[in-house]
């Protein structure tokens, strides 16, 4: 059966073409298994609950946009009947009733691993369809000052203020001389656009959508987690080809269902800490049915998504066995008005067996995070830059410096090959159970054996963490951090020029050292790290070590290496083999864009040498050490590198180190 949805229909349609639904939700209550929701170009402001799913891959409840992008679902709603209060500040008094049972301007942004200084509400004031900034006093709207924290520090003067005056919402904004009823202003609704209330709403296909300005709430992993969109602890959803922005906090959830009595507990409690009340959650969702029969196996692809407070796509838990491809992920968190330790263009706890690829990360405070159990995880064929803060930009949140890609106290396997990552800072890798493959690498590896307690001053408080079943989300284990059992094969390692006000930021922390917040690009922060042969010597029958000795299972894990690739003064670790160093051409690296799309110039492919090495797979790249799991397919099948960042096939005996089997000096990405 198609459902036909028009904003521009009558009221009493029927949904069929000639007599079509007013809204997506009429649709949305009646659609079943094997359904069409055809949704005809208009603005619907209204939040979409869909109240069935279907009932496996073939019986999808499919909604499409009749036109690519052009229905739009927003949270927000037009404000008009400003009034003039002084100045280049106006008044709007807006009736509470508008807001139904979820005020956004009476509701704070908080939560677990939440640290803002200043409290800021879920609500949203856009002009034109950018969204201003919150002051905390009718005083700094009347009298605005640049806020040098912000990506885009010159529209920070458009500030606005809101408080509750006899059952109204009041709003002050300085519009910097615009006349807002001149203007298009809307204001934050709802807090939702399109996700279900209740949890097994299976198999729904959203297509084609511009989805837009909702009032959601922050997203931690220990608490209720939603998305602008997402499936609500459900299976099956594909979310393509949409435009996702001007989420408060995040736009896509692919996260955890409410857990009443583990709800911000760290926060709200107290008693026990945020690691720990994690653990509880993971344990938990076991008992109540997390599982790969029930949980996750989604799609979301093409999808331009941006504007976003905490994140573009979050996800603990539900996100598992997923597959995240060919999406514009970009301009995240960029107003800095939210801080916390739950921020990035893809934050991800539990990613188990999920797949990202071929996306495009740029402009974001962080391009993609890792955290906890990015077991069977890969991050294959994706181009990343600009992901730390721009040139003159204020740094005050040593969280918020910002790489490529945090994986962070995870066992693996964790599998990162044929990516560009070329911000200043490449990887935060705060963890164990890597795998680097064929990347070109332009920045630095940070926290490298540090960064996995909890920072207590008189007590240990490392950070147990747990490993799976291969394959499965039934808990295998819990183990602490020893780092090491990290594998780098056939990486270009270039380095770039510094900027001098990141090096100044890490000084004045104390953290520019090459376990904190450093630039020198390479492998060298591995310094000190055993080769297998060291470190596995040193156990079984007659081995050296005194086997009453506990310490040897707390040591660094090994790392392991070759066919790697340095210039520019990028440095390998003190245990390197068989890699190749040029200090005498100097390497340059252009990203840009024209009409075409992004291209890299360079003259890499002048210089890179050939030379003896590997063609990577499964087989050489061994078992991550604690989850005794192989850097392998989701189901179980082996890997061969043998296809580049494009798909294109490397050459069988010594392959090109890089991402690309073959290079030139402008290379269209």
């Amino acid at each position: 059966m198609i459902y036909h949805v028009s904003a521009r229909a009558g009221r009493g349609g029927d949904g069929t073409r000639e007599k079509p639904f007013q809204t997506i939700t009429e649709a949305a209550k009646i659609a079943c298994a094997g359904d069409e929701v055809l949704v005809a170009p208009g603005v619907y402001r209204e939040y979409v609950n869909p109240v069935n799913g279907g009932t496996g891959e073939d019986a999808r409840i499919i909604y499409r946009s009749e036109v690519p992008l052009a229905a739009v679902i927003t949270g927000a709603e037009v404000v008009k009947g400003w009034k003039k209060y002084q100045e280049n500040v106006w008044l709007a008094r807006i009736p509470n009733g508008l807001f139904g049972g979820y005020n956004p301007y009476t509701t704070v942004v908080s939560g677990d691993w939440y640290y803002a200084e200043e409290p800021v509400h879920t609500g949203e004031v856009y002009l034109n369809g950018k969204a201003m900034y919150e002051a905390v006093s009718l005083e700094r709207v009347i009298n605005p000052v640049v806020y040098q924290e912000s990506w885009d520090p010159d529209f920070t003067v458009y500030q606005w203020y809101t408080r509750q005056e006899g059952g109204y919402t009041e709003i002050y904004a300085n519009f910097q001389g615009a006349d807002p009823n001149q203007e298009t202003v809307e204001i934050n609704v709802r807090r939702n656009c399109f996700y279900p209330d209740k949890t097994g709403v299976n198999y729904i296909t959203l297509s084609g959508f511009t989805v837009k300005q909702a009032a959601t709430t922050w997203a931690p992993p220990t608490a209720y987690q939603e998305g602008m969109i997402g499936p609500h602890w459900s299976k099956g959803w594909i979310i393509e080809d949409c435009e996702v922005s001007d989420s408060r906090c995040s736009g896509i959830s692919l996260g955890k269902y409410l857990q009443p009595n583990n709800e911000n507990k760290w926060s709200t409690k107290f008693l026990k800490d945020g690691t720990q009340t994690e653990r509880d959650a993971i344990c938990q969702a076991q008992v109540e049915g997390w599982s790969k029969e029930t949980i996750g196996s989604h799609i979301v692809r093409r999808c331009n998504i941006h504007d976003c407070g905490q994140t573009g796509i979050v996800g603990h838990l539900g996100g598992v066995f997923s597959v995240i491809e060919d999406n514009h992920i970009h301009h995240i968190n960029n107003k800095q008005d939210l801080a916390g330790a739950e921020i990035g263009g893809i934050k991800m706890h539990a990613a188990i067996d999920v797949m990202i690829r071929r996306n495009h990360f740029h402009h974001c405070t962080r391009g993609l995070w890792l955290d906890w159990q990015a077991q069977g995880t890969r991050v294959t064929q994706n181009l990343f830059h600009d992901n730390v803060p721009p040139q003159g930009t204020k740094i005050t949140n040593s969280l918020a410096l910002g790489e490529d890609i945090f994986v962070e106290v995870s066992h693996g396997p964790t599998l990162i090959d044929n990516n560009l990552l070329l911000s200043s800072c490449a990887g935060r890798l705060s963890t164990q159970g890597l795998a680097l493959v064929h990347n070109l690498i332009a920045g630095s590896f940070t926290w490298v054996g540090a960064g996995t307690d909890n920072n207590g001053k008189r007590f240990p408080t490392p950070r147990y963490t747990p490993y799976h079943i291969p394959h499965r989300t039934e808990v295998a284990g819990f183990m602490t951090i020893l780092h090491g059992d990290a594998r780098f094969y056939n990486n270009i390692f270039v380095q770039q020029e510094v900027r001098k006000d990141l090096t100044a930021y890490s000084e004045s922390i104390g953290k520019s050292t090459l376990d904190g917040i450093q630039f020198l690009c390479g492998t060298k922060p591995y310094d000190g790290y055993p080769t297998a042969e060291e470190y596995f010597s040193r156990f079984g029958y007659g081995a050296a070590e005194d086997r009453g000795n506990r310490d040897i299972y707390y040591d660094h894990l090994p790392v392991y290496t070759g066919g790697n690739v340095y210039f520019n003064g990028a440095q390998p670790c003190d245990a390197e083999e068989n890699y190749q160093m040029d200090s005498q051409h100097p390497i340059f690296l252009k990203l840009g864009e024209d009409g075409e799309g992004w291209y890299l110039q360079t003259n890499l492919y002048e210089y890179l040498p050939r030379f003896e090495t590997q063609m990577v797979s499964t087989e050489l790249l061994g078992e991550a050490f604690e989850p005794e799991q192989k850097f392998e397919s989701p189901d179980g099948t082996p890997i061969v590198f043998n296809q580049d960042y494009f798909g294109a096939r490397r050459e069988p005996v010594m392959p090109l180190a890089g991402p690309f089997a073959n290079g030139g000096g402008r290379i269209k990405l």
